[in-house]
């Protein structure tokens, strides 16, 4: 897989190092509060993707090295508490794909608030399901909080449909989870299997 992806002076894809873990883990707390991933467990996941027996990736979306007269990386730097020249993270996304063995299930995405709406989330999300596609699974499943509409609507346009809910998935605030998937391949199955409303799962 290509380490970057990069295109003029526009954010550029990559895989996640561990010179990335101390601005994601401030944004973890920042983005996502109680629930939020501890420095420990961002190691552990991003080891867990390197070697042969390797079953995620993950990857991280940062600017073009700027020399400070782009307002948006400048946010976007503030908000990591960054310096304005450089590479500054402006969002990341995990994937685990047990080598295509079963569904991939999408970890976390997540995107600083000061650079959003640039489509750096598309960008991850795009490149995570090549991913699950090439190592051969057959779908790739998300749960996204109930009350996240703007995240849902993404998830809709990268094709993905809701198959159902988990409730009181997330605990801080409690609320049910949608949960969502985007079919890679025919998975064979009892006929009528797919059928009736969304449930429960």
């Amino acid at each position: 897989m290509p380490e970057a992806t990069r295109v003029g002076r526009g954010p550029g894809l990559r895989e996640m190092a561990a010179g990335d873990l101390e601005a994601i883990a401030r944004l973890e707390s920042e983005l996502f509060g109680a629930e939020a991933w501890s420095r420990d467990l961002l190691a552990a996941e991003l080891a867990a993707s390197h070697g042969p027996m390797a079953d995620r990736r993950y990857v991280v979306v940062d600017s073009q090295e700027s020399d400070g007269d782009g307002d948006a990386d400048e946010a976007a730097d503030r908000a990591v508490g960054a310096g304005p020249h450089g590479p500054q993270l402006l969002g990341y996304a995990g994937l685990y794909h047990a080598g295509g063995l079963t569904s991939a299930d999408l970890l976390t995405i997540a995107t600083v608030p000061a650079a959003r709406g640039r489509g750096i989330a598309s960008l991850m999300l795009t490149e995570l399901v090549s991913s699950a596609r090439e190592v051969g699974c057959p779908d790739v499943l998300l749960e996204v909080r109930q009350s996240n509409e703007v995240a849902q609507r993404l998830y809709a346009r990268c094709g993905f449909v809701p198959i159902g809910r988990r409730r009181r998935y997330y605990q801080a605030p409690p609320e049910d989870a949608v949960v969502m998937r985007l079919t890679l391949r025919p998975r064979p199955g009892p006929v009528g299997a797919e059928a009736g409303d969304p449930g429960e799962v």
